[in-house]
């Protein structure tokens, strides 16, 4: 098996931060999460969804990080990798945003870090999964040299496969 180095958990751009999880980012995560309309978590049950994500990122090398901007200072989202649907040899970068902040390129220039630091990591593969009707994904992945791999179907849908070979 191949051994992979520890992915950067501090990461910049010239408008975000991505760092590590804190626990007073439960309140901003779970307004985040019931933007997807099937309710609102509790603040203690992302308390402890960011506790096993810390947990896991000490295990994997491995993380998805609360995205801010720099000049606001505002949690804006996450972005990151993910064992997911995949293998932590392939593991597959995952973000969500703020509808607030959508279309102004949060997303690929966060997901563009987390792309140099897989390709640190020394990996040579990554995956993305996304729902069919996601067309602003799409775009994202494209954006970053993502293409079409396979299409499955999942108890809430479609899902398209990507790919993206590193570095």
């Amino acid at each position: 098996m191949t051994t992979y180095g520890t992915m950067p958990f501090h990461l910049g751009t010239e408008r975000l931060i991505l760092r590590p999880w804190a626990e007073s980012d439960a309140a901003e995560f779970c307004a985040l999460l019931a933007e997807r309309g099937k309710g609102t978590p509790t603040v203690e049950h992302i308390r402890t969804s960011i506790a096993e994500l810390l947990t896991a990122t000490a295990t994997t090398g491995i993380a998805l990080l609360p995205i801010q901007r720099r000049d606001e200072g505002d949690f804006i989202g996450y972005c990151g990798l993910i064992i997911g649907r995949s293998t932590l040899e392939e593991p597959e970068i995952a973000y969500e945003l703020f509808q607030r902040v959508h279309g102004r390129g949060y997303a690929t220039e966060a997901a563009g870090a987390v792309l140099d630091a897989a390709v640190a990591t020394g990996r040579k593969r990554l995956w993305s999964t996304v729902g069919t009707w996601n067309t602003p994904s799409f775009r994202v992945l494209e954006k970053l040299g993502f293409e079409r791999d396979h299409v499955s179907m999942e108890d809430n849908g479609e899902v398209v496969w990507l790919t993206r070979s590193l570095p």
